[in-house]
């Protein structure tokens, strides 16, 4: 009798661990936590599988290039294993993800300007109506008509401003702007709401076009 209340309490045990360390069952978190502790590829492998199609749409969107968003995908996984050590407690993985992932992307837009340049004259939809495009907000906001039209300096300023915005309001726009996405895909990406979404998108455009303004003098004399 004490024999076979052994034998069930290590299979219980057993079967609780393996629940515990049951990739689907347990957060991105807890997986990368997992990885970083263990190096499971079977770990790995999960964490990739639940980002493949979701990440993988945001970087054709965002690069225009079926082709060029697999190999920034690629790119994106291997940078969280390399960083994965750098991960800090407490910090949700989904928008730590987004900021590799984006910032690969741009990496390789820079090796092809051509997909840079259409995002910037690519119109934004906000439900049903369109809002504009980035290059054209701030325009109106530096109160720079000529700077909607002009693509060639013009808009790599833009890119370097983008670039240059602090972390929040920089992913922002990238998520929606070059990103393509709605509001509240934005918001689920960045763990905010979609209100805060909006207000520092509207911080970005304000401090993009008051950066217009104040280089107008010396770019322009």
């Amino acid at each position: 009798m004490k024999k076979n209340t052994k034998e069930e309490l290590n299979r219980t045990n057993t079967s609780s661990a393996q629940g515990l360390m049951d990739p689907v069952a347990v957060s991105d978190e807890q997986l990368l936590q997992s990885y970083r502790e263990a190096s499971d590829p079977t770990v790995f492998s999960e964490l990739v599988s639940r980002y493949q199609r979701e990440l993988y749409n945001y970087l054709r969107r965002f690069l225009g290039d079926a082709t060029l968003a697999e190999d920034v995908f690629q790119a994106t996984f291997f940078q969280v294993h390399q960083k994965r050590d750098s991960f800090e407690e407490g910090r949700k993985f989904r928008p730590w993800l987004y900021t590799i992932a984006t910032n690969q992307a741009i990496d390789a837009q820079r090796r092809n300007r051509r997909h840079r340049r259409l995002s910037l004259n690519q119109p934004h939809q906000a439900g049903s109506e369109s809002v504009g495009t980035l290059i054209d907000l701030v325009a109106s906001e530096g109160g720079d008509p000529a700077l909607a039209v002009e693509s060639g300096e013009e808009g790599a300023w833009v890119r370097g401003e983008v670039e240059a915005l602090p972390e929040p309001l920089r992913n922002a726009v990238n998520l929606v702007y070059f990103g393509g996405m709605k509001y509240r895909d934005a918001a689920k990406v960045m763990s905010v709401p979609v209100g805060t979404v909006k207000s520092r998108l509207h911080a970005a455009i304000q401090r993009l076009g008051q950066a217009w303004r104040d280089v107008q003098p010396a770019s322009r004399s």
